[in-house]
């Protein structure tokens, strides 16, 4: 009980300290010409209280302190300890104290890191963030209080969804988090440069450091809920465009925009709306999905709570922070015309801009397509779900001139030029063709479809491979980046293409067999775990000649009692083999489901080459 108090007390100290922070940075924009160091104690200060009372949760969390509500609705007894600390951020309020961790953290790196920039810049930027700082801290202590008392206190906890009790899921949301939060820091610094019309080269240099942070993060956040949602719902599949996964996406989708359009502001005094829209939008979409998540309005695993209420106080809180960055960017940003440099249509700024606008495309659709079963419930009652046909059909057809864009953009030059190799690139674009045509000619169904995406991605792909041999290539990051983004969309196609299912109903001692495969059901065995019992099936798969052993689980845990299964999947450099089971109801039968699912590796792999394309940059940046 005593660290839930101390944590409890901290958050009350915490938010005075805003305050004060706030009330020393408007006194200091106003009269001294010299940074107030009251402001870096108070702002060190206030870290230091969020700390507190991060450690007393998850000391809450460690010691079983069922008098904590939050401990008690997510935790239990025999929960190895691993689980009882990631379990601190595994729900609704102890999320949103993460956040406002991560949101106190980046304050103290941003007063560090900007030392070089102009006083009344960086006041501004800790006063924009400062309002959102109070807004998380008067949504935890009014709605979401992670240190809410029960008395009497429970012997016992209700114990953590087990399917979150997962390594991958437990780092999940914090490297995610930090993709979310550093939007906020953008946002608050082009609010701030915005009012004071310095939306330049010079602040673009410094906040493409935040971006490129941001995104990795995100990205890295991303790839791991897309792994755990592979290995761990049983499905087999590593996106479904399920509504959260959908809101983690969007602002990606903003921030990959935004650090394209930076790229430009940095060489050329252009695009600076763009930047501030894109700014603004990233972190909104950030927002929406704290929103969406936290409100009950989604049906989904990932969501942590059901309350309409809380979901209202951010509605309210986003509906004050877009109102202020809409009144500040049309009130203070002056208009491009005069003072933009033009370039033409065969420029590397033209390539760019273009590709912003299939990015803003894609962006639509996913937002539509996640917002719009919610808009219809509200208005009609009616209750309809938006699945991957409905994206794919909207997306693919304009993914292949995005591709195509993005293998011809990075040869452009700035504001005007030739396009460089023109026999090489023609050259590629016929061998792509070529090479995706005697791929696909004997399997698609979707025979046109699939040739100029499997196509216009080889493009992408070979023109990047071509460029690590090139003595001219400039900026290998990016063009680690897009080799990255090319692999990941043909590990895609060809993981869609070339999968094989089965799906049959066995119990112990029979097999199925077909031309293809032979599943034999061997034996299943009973172990006694901490917190669940575990039924191990023993399973003998004859696939092309080679016979593999595979041991899926059925889990039936103690606190919560809830059954679940377990994959069990066999990865190779080009092919993974999954296999799940479950239980039928009154049935001594099990259905079984057997997927080979080619180039799963290579997802994971390419995904990772796209982050490590940012981190390059990162570092290059700083070395500078």
């Amino acid at each position: 009980m005593i660290y839930s108090l101390i944590g409890y007390y901290s958050l009350i100290i915490g938010l005075f300290i805003s305050s004060f922070i706030f009330f020393f940075s408007i006194k200091n924009f106003r009269n001294n010409k010299i940074f107030d160091v009251k402001i870096v104690n108070f702002s060190f200060l206030q870290l230091f209280l969020v700390i507190v009372s991060f450690l007393g949760l998850i000391l809450s969390f460690v010691y079983s302190d069922f008098s904590n509500e939050t401990v008690f609705n997510n935790s239990h007894t025999t929960k190895p300890l691993f689980y009882k600390i990631s379990g601190t951020w595994g729900n609704h309020e102890g999320s949103l104290l993460l956040w406002l961790f991560v949101l106190t953290l980046f304050i103290c790196v941003f007063i560090l890191k900007s030392k070089n920039q102009l006083k009344k810049y960086r006041i501004l930027t800790i006063l924009f963030q400062q309002i959102i700082i109070i807004g998380f801290f008067v949504f935890l202590l009014t709605s979401s209080n992670p240190f809410n008392y029960i008395f009497p206190t429970p012997n016992e906890g209700l114990g953590l969804n087990p399917i979150l009790q997962d390594p991958a899921l437990a780092i999940h949301p914090p490297i995610l988090y930090l993709g979310y939060v550093g939007s906020s820091i953008i946002f608050s610094s082009v609010l701030s440069a915005t009012v004071l019309k310095d939306v330049s080269k010079t602040w673009a240099i410094h906040i493409k450091n935040w971006v490129l942070t941001s995104w990795i993060f995100l990205t890295l956040g991303i790839l791991l809920g897309s792994i755990w949602a592979y290995y761990e719902l049983g499905w087999g599949g590593f996106w479904f465009w399920d509504p959260v996964e959908n809101v983690s996406l969007m602002p990606w989708l903003a921030l990959t925009t935004l650090l394209h359009c930076i790229s430009v502001l940095e060489k050329r005094y252009t695009l600076q709306s763009w930047v501030i829209i894109l700014s603004i939008t990233t972190f909104t979409l950030s927002m929406c999905g704290t929103f969406l998540v936290r409100s009950g309005i989604l049906n989904s695993v990932h969501t942590f709570a059901n309350d309409p209420e809380r979901g209202l106080f951010i509605l309210i809180f986003l509906f004050i922070l877009i109102s202020i960055s809409l009144f500040i960017f049309f009130v203070f940003h002056k208009s491009e015309k005069q003072n933009s440099i033009l370039f033409s249509l065969l420029s590397k700024e033209s390539s760019i801009l273009i590709n912003n606008w299939f990015m803003m495309y894609f962006l639509s659709v996913v937002l539509v397509g996640t917002v719009y079963p919610i808009f219809l419930q509200v208005i009609s009652s009616e209750q309809i779900s938006v699945g991957p046909p409905f994206y794919h059909k909207l997306i693919i057809p304009f993914l292949i001139p995005f591709l195509i864009f993005m293998a011809i953009g990075p040869k452009l030059k700035w504001i005007k030029s030739e396009l460089d190799e023109k026999l090489n690139l023609l050259i590629f674009f016929l061998m792509s063709i070529l090479m995706s045509y005697l791929i696909t000619k004997k399997i698609s169904t979707d025979f046109l479809i699939n040739t100029m995406l499997i196509g216009s991605a080889f493009y992408l792909f070979l023109i990047t491979t071509k460029d690590f041999f090139s003595k001219k290539i400039k900026n290998i990051s990016q063009n680690l980046a897009h080799f990255g983004f090319s692999l990941l969309i043909l590990s895609i196609l060809f993981n869609n293409i070339f999968s094989r299912e089965i799906i049959t109903n066995l119990r112990v001692g029979e097999e199925f067999n077909n031309e293809k495969f032979q599943i034999e059901f061997s034996d299943l065995k009973k172990f006694e775990k901490k917190n669940y019992i575990s039924f191990k099936g023993i399973f003998l798969i004859t696939d092309q000649g080679v016979k593999n052993e595979f041991n899926p689980e059925l889990r039936v845990y103690n606190q919560p009692n809830i059954i679940t299964s377990e994959a069990d999947i066999k990865t190779s450099f080009w092919t993974d083999k999954f296999i799940t089971m479950n239980t039928l109801q009154n049935e001594e039968y099990f259905n079984i489901r057997y997927q080979v699912k080619p180039f799963m590796l290579w997802i994971w792999i390419s995904v990772l080459l796209i982050s490590l394309g940012g981190t390059l940059s990162l570092f290059k940046r700083r070395s500078l």
